[in-house]
């Protein structure tokens, strides 16, 4: 699985806007073409707010993965957005979040979502590739360096 099929350069903001976890999340949402979404935005935010009554997708080192499960969506989709100035996200080590992949997946599609998941999480484990993202001067250099990184980790 390749990052890049379902991480599209216009899926990502690199300067989001958001000061709080609902905000980042319609921020994020709002990324998808809704006419290819299936969906629309305020579906998606109500089913990424009801995964976080779980547990915080805060994972720390400055990272949330918001992810969630909706009926009606067609394919799997991911958005990515770096907060410059860090969102209060109630993360697991109580730590500003920076850098957020969002995933939306069908809500019969397990394995693809956890698989994708699983390379975002072995993707963001690399320290070195945090920074790299965190002083990306651009949203393309952003995309470049998520894809750059996705080729690496096959």
């Amino acid at each position: 699985m390749y990052i890049d099929d379902l991480l599209k350069e216009e899926f990502v903001r690199g300067n989001l806007k958001s000061r709080t976890k609902r905000e980042v999340l319609v921020e994020l949402c709002d990324l998808f073409p809704q006419a290819k979404a299936d969906v629309d935005c305020t579906t998606m935010v109500e089913v990424l707010l009801e995964r976080e009554k779980l547990g915080s997708t805060g994972i720390g080192d400055g990272i949330a993965i918001p992810h969630g499960k909706l009926a009606g969506l067609s394919r799997l989709m991911i958005s990515f957005g770096r907060s410059t100035h860090g969102v209060d996200y109630d993360s697991l080590d109580g730590k500003p979040v920076y850098l957020f992949f969002l995933l939306m997946a069908p809500e019969n599609s397990a394995g693809q979502h956890l698989k994708a998941l699983a390379k975002i999480s072995r993707m963001l484990k690399d320290k070195t590739f945090r920074k790299s993202l965190v002083e990306a001067p651009s949203t393309h250099e952003l995309y470049e360096r998520i894809l750059e990184k996705d080729r690496e980790s096959l």
